[in-house]
């Protein structure tokens, strides 16, 4: 599925797949983001739910945005 972002998925791998996400999360809160020396490296390993507790945003507000954006979600149950 072209638009689908599994949240268990490192960063780095979401943003290859859909780099037009960048601007979404950055404003979202994921600055560090923005540097794409960070991208390359924390972006490898750290995935979007874990970056949402690192930046204390909350899932469910990761997933509407990117639902209004007209992504699928998955990975997306917060207790996993």
């Amino acid at each position: 599925m072209e638009n689908q972002v599994d949240l268990n998925r490192p960063v780095k791998q979401v943003l290859d797949s859909h780099p037009e996400l960048l601007d979404i999360l950055v404003d979202l809160g994921f600055k560090p983001l923005a540097n794409p020396a960070m991208r390359q490296s924390a972006g490898k390993v750290v995935t979007l739910k874990q970056g949402c507790k690192l930046i204390n945003l909350p899932l469910e507000q990761l997933i509407n945005e990117l639902q209004w954006n007209g992504y699928t979600v998955i990975g997306g149950d917060v207790n996993e």
